[in-house]
């Protein structure tokens, strides 16, 4: 396969948020904020329209009022072949438990390959919006043969809070973090100085 770099694709560093319009921007900023666990910050004042900022694991979410309510399409079945965001998490039974108690309609689905098992929780937002929650990272990324080096993007925040200072970290954490790639490929930490290279 072709690399596609060769071609001289952008060179990006991060997810830096995705946007969510929204029927109503305060019941969307109770469910970011009370389900998903996002902060919310602080917004430009230049910015003229109705919306929220939020943040948290790394990205942000951005609340835009619609013009048009009633336009926005009604809250569908749960098609986890729809688009969707998906997040991360510790502990899928939590999730599950926590989404029960919420009264938060889900659906699960389970992808196995190679003898791992991925679990995978599908929900809408106030929008109908599909939100994944799984434990993705069980599986491997292996990049097809030819393709370039994948950068694991490190992306340094300056979002200090003391209601919510960061957990104490590992030196290990880094390299058990891009373990499954250095074994398949390179892996390029971009903006680290713990390696360029592991």
């Amino acid at each position: 396969m072709e690399s596609t770099r060769a071609g001289g694709s952008l060179r990006l560093s991060s997810l830096n948020h995705i946007s969510v319009v929204c029927r109503s921007v305060e019941k969307s900023l109770d469910f970011y904020q009370n389900v998903l666990g996002f902060i919310p910050i602080r917004r430009p004042q230049s910015l003229k329209f109705e919306g929220a900022w939020l943040f948290n694991y790394g990205i942000g979410i951005h609340l835009l009022q619609s013009e048009d309510p009633a336009s926005i399409p009604e809250r569908r079945e749960i098609n986890p072949k729809d688009d969707h965001i998906s997040f991360q998490c510790e502990s899928m039974a939590a999730v599950e438990e926590k989404l029960g108690e919420m009264g938060i309609r889900f659906v699960q689905r389970t992808v196995e390959e190679g003898g791992i098992s991925v679990d995978q929780l599908f929900f809408h937002d106030p929008d109908g919006s599909m939100i994944e929650i799984c434990n993705c990272d069980a599986l491997p990324v292996v990049p097809l043969p030819g393709s370039e080096p994948i950068w694991v993007c490190k992306r340094t925040t300056a979002t200090a809070s003391l209601l919510h200072p960061p957990p104490q970290q590992s030196p290990q954490c880094l390299p058990s973090a891009a373990g499954h790639l250095g074994d398949a490929y390179p892996v390029y930490v971009e903006g680290d100085s713990y390696a360029s290279r592991l």
